[in-house]
């Protein structure tokens, strides 16, 4: 019958409750950096509450994967070092159990975690994501709340420009107007003047009716059909006019299947099979443009129908007459002035075809190049960042027992440093993918693979009570390397060899003179 220690069950539990408390920091954090990032485009729109609710909590279940690695090793960190600043890891060590025993159930937990994290991204983060990016877009698009300041231009209604120098708060009145219309084209623009004026929205939020008192008007004829010609514009005065502006003020919701397409919100399997896809496609492309360049007339070497070209070494093989293999310079120097010029001509002609034929082929593979690696990103992110919850872990929990020191602090600061180095490494791995230097596999994987061999030499270390952080070692450590005696034997040695080598020379050169 299986039955869990109860050292084990020790460890768990004063794992546990920091690991949730440390995710949802993360989480917070990370979410609120998402928000700084778009609170320009959805903030001050008048949307309602629970929609900006709603987008708070598709962007904490898309925060998720990434805080999970942060959590781990911030976690692990206080946990471990809550242990050795208490001398309870010194008393288990005492009991004769090793690093490795107190360490398994929770490597046993960050297995686990590892797969409730590459789950959770294959079935739940491509939902999330695409009804966050429907969300972002929907708010983005929509009108921004109408509010026109005092003595500044207002340019958010489309077409339209509105001036207001002041504004009565109390009568809800605007006084001295300007309105700009460019609807027609700036080569039409017209122009009102108005001492006051009354804004109001239409019941169905689609329309502003601008009520103007006592003003003029002044319009271009450049579009218009005018009775004479001679007259460029069209001036008017009033008492009272009406304008009826355009303004959708509703919070429409943007389909979510127009964002299934996108390679955030695509399963692993869908994925793949996009990705073998666009590869097979490249692939065919490129061994057909290998063809075009190498076996067609850009070469100089036409074929016809029915006929295939034979290769240098089938020739060779076929044939015991050895190949003639001129030499091009000696060839060219052989030809005069004109003909010369004319063969650089048509070399530059048809380099200029080639070159126009590979931007051609660049531009046009563009979008499935671009397709094909940022699938390819998502498709191994979801993996490493899986596995980094693993390599967090043998990176905190060993570090934690070495540095021995409990609560937030110096667990916060060392875990921040190590993620941002985490993260430094993995955006310039998404770079070098995109730019097509790497392949996604190695790309997304760097990260992971440049803190493994630290989280393997602090396991090690810490098991065998290693000294890392000690600072005395290190003092006698750069004492031997930095002995007095040592440094003036060495440097005695050098000069004496300085001097043997510059006596030998003059030696040298007297004989020489001799």
């Amino acid at each position: 019958m299986f039955r869990i220690k109860r050292l084990h069950l020790f460890v768990l539990q004063s794992f546990f409750p920091i690991f949730l408390m440390t995710f949802l920091i993360s989480n917070f954090i990370l979410v609120m950096q998402l928000v700084w990032r778009v609170a320009e485009y959805i903030v001050g729109k008048g949307i309602e509450f629970t929609a900006y609710l709603e987008f708070l909590l598709y962007a904490a279940a898309t925060m998720v994967p990434l805080s999970l690695p942060l959590a781990v090793l911030l976690a692990s960190l206080m946990t471990f070092g809550n242990f050795g600043e208490k001398l309870e890891l010194l008393a288990m060590k005492s009991a004769g159990i090793s690093l490795y025993n107190i360490m398994r159930p929770l490597i046993v937990l960050m297995i686990l975690l590892s797969i409730f994290s590459f789950v959770f991204q294959d079935r739940i983060l491509p939902v999330a994501q695409m009804k966050l990016q429907s969300l972002t877009v929907s708010m983005q698009q929509k009108s921004p709340a109408l509010s026109i300041p005092q003595g500044a231009f207002y340019s958010d209604i489309e077409g339209m420009t509105i001036y207001v120098k002041e504004k009565d708060t109390k009568k809800k009145l605007l006084k001295d107007i300007m309105i700009y219309d460019f609807s027609q084209g700036f080569d039409n623009a017209a122009v009102t003047l108005a001492d006051s004026g009354l804004l109001r929205l239409t019941e169905d939020k689609l329309n502003l009716v601008l009520t103007l008192y006592h003003g003029e008007g002044f319009s271009n004829f450049d579009k218009q059909q005018a009775v004479t010609k001679d007259i460029p514009y069209r001036r008017e005065s009033f008492r009272e006019k009406e304008i009826i502006i355009p303004f959708d003020n509703n919070f429409n919701r943007i389909d979510e299947s127009q964002f299934q397409s996108s390679h955030l919100s695509k399963k692993n399997d869908e994925l793949k099979q996009v990705i073998d896809s666009m590869g097979s496609l490249l692939d065919s492309t490129k061994i057909k443009k290998k063809i075009q360049y190498t076996e067609s007339h850009f070469m100089g070497r036409n074929t016809e129908k029915g006929r295939k070209l034979i290769g240098r070494d089938s020739m060779a093989r076929a044939t015991e007459v050895p190949l003639f293999n001129p030499d091009i310079d000696s060839l060219f120097l052989t030809l005069n002035k004109a003909q010369a010029d004319n063969m650089l001509d048509k070399a530059l002609k048809k380099v200029g075809t080639i070159r126009s034929e590979f931007e051609y082929q660049e531009i046009a593979l563009s979008r499935e190049h671009n397709q094909f690696r940022r699938s390819g990103i998502e498709y191994y992110r979801r993996y490493a960042l899986s596995v980094a919850c693993l390599v967090f872990f043998f990176i905190g929990a060993p570090l934690g027992a070495i540095i021995r020191k409990g609560g937030i602090g110096m667990p916060a600061v060392v875990s921040v440093i190590l993620f941002i180095a985490y993260y430094m490494i993995d955006a310039a791995g998404q770079k070098l993918v995109r730019n097509g230097t790497l392949e996604a596999f190695y790309g997304m994987f760097l990260s992971t693979a440049a803190l493994l061999p630290l989280g393997i030499f602090l396991t090690y270390k810490s098991a065998n009570d290693s000294a890392i952080f000690n600072l005395d070692s290190y003092i006698a450590f750069f004492k031997r390397i930095f002995n007095v005696k040592f440094t003036y034997r060495y440097l005695r040695y050098v000069f004496r060899v300085a001097l043997k080598k510059k006596y030998y020379a003059r030696k040298n050169k007297t004989k020489q003179y001799r």
